[in-house]
Parts: C-alpha cells; structure tokens; sequence
C-alpha cells in the first residue's frame, strides 16, 4: 500500500481518503480550516453520509488516517496527492480551476520526489495538462528537477451512498501517461483488483471527458422522464408505469427515470453547464445538454404553477400555510445546494406563502440559507408538528420517514387537506382515503 495525501475534506476528499485508508493505505486529509480538521480529529464528520463516521473512527483509530492544516509536509511524505478541492461555476458556467490552482502550486512549491498528483476533483478536459503546467512553473522557479506525474482519477459518488459507491464501484477509471503513474494508482487501488472491478485505463483527458459526459448523460435521463410526465398528465398516462415499462430494456435502465422537481446538489447542475461552456469554447453547442438545463430550470416553475392552480389559481399562494416535507436535494444527506426543493420553498416564500418545514438533516443548512435571505420559515420539531394549521402540504424530498406518514392524523392537524406529492411517494387513493386533495407528478 502507499503513502496518500488528500487535499480538501469536503464531500469527495472526506469520502475518498477515508475509504482510501480503509483500503489499508496511511492518509493524511488535508484542509486549510482548523476547527474543521480539529472536529475532524475528534470524530465529528461534517456531512451527512451514512457509515463514513464509522470508516473514519476506524481508520483514525488503527493510525492510517488523520488530519492536518499543512499541505507541504503530507505532500513530502506521500506518493500520490489526491487534489479534491470545489470548482464551483463562474458567471458564464464554465468551471473556476482557482482552487485546483492554488493546490497545484503549493505541491509544486514543496514536492521534493516523484510524486503521482490525482485530479480527483470535477474538471474539464485538458485541466490535467494545466495542472501539470501550474507545478511545472513552481519547479522552475525553485530551480528543481523533480519528476512527477499528473493522473486524472474522476468520482462516481452519489450523496447518500457514497461509502458504497466508493467500496463498490461499477468502475474505477484512471487517466495516465506513464507507466510509473498507473503502477501506483493500481496500488492504491488494489482491492479492486483482487474483487475484479471493472479498471479502466485511458489518457488524461479521456478520464475527465468521462466523468462530465456520464453526468450530463443522467441529467439528460431526469429531464427527459420529466418532461414525459407532463405529458402523461395530459394525455391520461401514468409516468410511473411508463418509467417501468421503458427501464426494463436493458439498453435505457431504470435508473434516473424518475419524475419529480427536477435536479440539484454539487454536480449535474455544476457538470451539465460546464460542459456546455467547454463545447462553446471548442466551437461546439452541445443541444441537448443545453435543452436539459433549460428543461429542468422549467421543471421547478411547473411545480410551482401546480401548486398554485391546485390552490385557485393566481395569487393563490399568498397567505397560505404551507407544510413542507424535504429541503436536501435527495434524500440520506444534507446539502442543500442547488436543491429544488430550496428553489420551490424560496418561490413560495416570494409569493406570500407562510412555510413550515421539516428535514431529518438539512434543517440547519437550510437554516442559514433561509436567514441570510430574511425568509420567515418556521423548522419544525419532528414530521407531524410540521402539518398544524397547514393550508396545503408539499412533499419535496424522498425521506423514508416522509413516506411512512399517517395520512389521517396529518389531514387531521391540517386546516385544509391538500397534498402535494412532488416526489409520487404515495398512490392517490391512499391520499384521497385519507380526506386529502391529492396532486403528483405525471399521474
């Protein structure tokens, strides 16, 4: 096993060396705020990912993971640098390298052997070739002859089951140009070996065109299932039944063919308007990727218009009580980032809507979120103080517990039953048994 280094302990670095050091490999996570390596240290994980806490715990306790501020002495010790730091979208969408950058040139600052550095960041082809430029720059100003190679190594992470996704990969793909390079990207990676998972050797910038094409492929996948289900309301169909008849042709897959507000979190929207970006500067418009984006924009104000002609009509929305179920983007986790549910709650709050509001772990992030726009949103103590005196429910998120709820006691609690299933987490004649207005999503 080798010595690894991961730079950033946000989402995919917290993930990744974790399981990395699980692999039995000596990790140091490194990241530039203190209080969160010292949380870190203690055992608290800043995300919401079942079974990371446990992996952490272990491998901190066996002594092959631990946590530091300072990158240029992990990066001496180490074999491999693992950069995973964010690379949020500009204004024109394309993607910011600023912090990839800045990782990029302090390794170049300090590595003193051959070292292996790792995109395992987002990033757009051809970024592996400037990262190699940034650290090549910083050896020549130091006046160092010291050889390295850079890898592209893309995640295939999904929130909520990462642990798994990591362990488990459909596969591992790894962009290389040189032999010394793929060696010890295959040490890292042995388990993978001795299970026979899927390990897939390319060039730098076939890695990182993979990771944007499989993304904005799934993103293709939601939007189009959505815009099927608004058809199917109109035409009479039932968009579940149409989802399962089409998923079981091996060639289409049941995955990402579910209807509902649309996409979010860190990566389909980020990804999606990237590589739009990159075709333009390529002298490329990728149309249906594009179509996607603007597809699934128009998802979340359909949901809105739902509720508001379920409601009455225009101005509808003002004044009523809403009961909102989900602020996370999907459920098992807690980012709110670029979350519909985020998106819809905001627009409801424009329109003079009152929100009370429930999520098993997105409460405080939602929070802030909510607080630094002035929004009056009421967090509710479990799921059923959510509904009293509620004029109309909105079920956003697919928690498990939101799908186990007694229907009876909610309408109950409720100053007008009205449900909406934004999630399609219930059949309608259960709703209506229970005394509600029932609304959902293609059916």
């Amino acid at each position: 096993m080798i010595n690894v280094t991961v730079a950033g302990v946000g989402y995919v670095g917290l993930v990744s060396g974790s399981c990395l050091a699980d692999f039995g490999n000596n990790v140091i996570c490194v990241d530039k705020d203190m209080r969160k390596v010292e949380a870190l240290r203690g055992g608290a994980i800043p995300i919401y990912e079942p079974g990371l806490d446990e992996i952490v715990a272990r491998n901190i306790g066996e002594g092959r993971l631990s946590f530091e501020t300072g990158l240029p002495d992990a990066v001496r010790k180490s074999d491999a640098v693992f950069i995973a730091v964010g690379t949020p979208p500009k204004d024109d969408g394309s993607a910011n390298l600023a912090y990839v950058e800045e990782v990029a040139r302090e390794i170049g600052r300090a590595v003193e052997k051959y070292t292996v550095v790792v995109d395992k960041s987002t990033v757009p082809v051809g970024s592996g070739q400037q990262v190699k430029a940034w650290i090549q720059e910083e050896l020549d100003r130091r006046g160092a002859d010291v050889p390295f190679d850079v890898v592209s190594n893309p995640e295939f992470l999904r929130e909520g089951t990462a642990v798994y996704d990591f362990t488990h990969p459909d596969r591992v793909i790894v962009g290389a140009e040189s032999d010394r390079a793929r060696k010890i990207m295959k040490s890292a990676y042995r388990p993978f070996h001795l299970s026979e998972t899927p390990y897939i050797e390319t060039t730098l910038e076939s890695a990182e065109m993979i990771k944007y094409a499989s993304n904005a492929f799934l993103a293709v996948k939601i939007s189009f299932i959505n815009e099927i289900a608004a058809l199917c309301e109109k035409a009479g169909a039932d968009v579940e039944e149409v989802a399962l008849g089409m998923g079981l042709d091996k060639r289409i897959g049941r995955d990402f063919l579910k209807a509902g507000p649309g996409y979010g979190g860190s990566c389909f929207p980020k990804d999606t308007m990237a590589i739009a970006s990159l075709a333009r500067q390529h002298g490329e418009r990728l149309s249906i990727i594009e179509a996607t984006i603007e597809a699934n924009r128009k998802q979340r104000r359909k949901m809105l218009e739902k509720i508001e002609r379920g409601l009455g009509g225009v101005g509808s929305i003002n004044g009523k009580v809403f009961a909102v179920m989900g602020l996370a983007f999907k459920n098992n986790i807690n980012d709110i980032r670029e979350s519909p549910a985020i998106a819809i709650c905001e627009k409801l709050a424009e329109a003079g809507a009152v929100l009370r509001v429930w999520d098993p772990a997105a409460q405080k992030e939602a929070a802030g979120h909510f607080a630094c726009r002035g929004a009056s949103v009421y967090f509710a103590k479990n799921e059923y103080d959510t509904f009293e005196n509620a004029d109309a429910f909105v079920l956003l998120t697919e928690w498990s517990q939101a799908g186990n709820l007694d229907l009876e006691k909610i309408a109950s609690l409720m100053k007008s039953p009205v449900f909406f299933d934004l999630r399609n987490m219930y059949k309608r004649s259960e709703a209506e048994a229970a005394g509600f207005r029932y609304f959902s999503v293609g059916r």
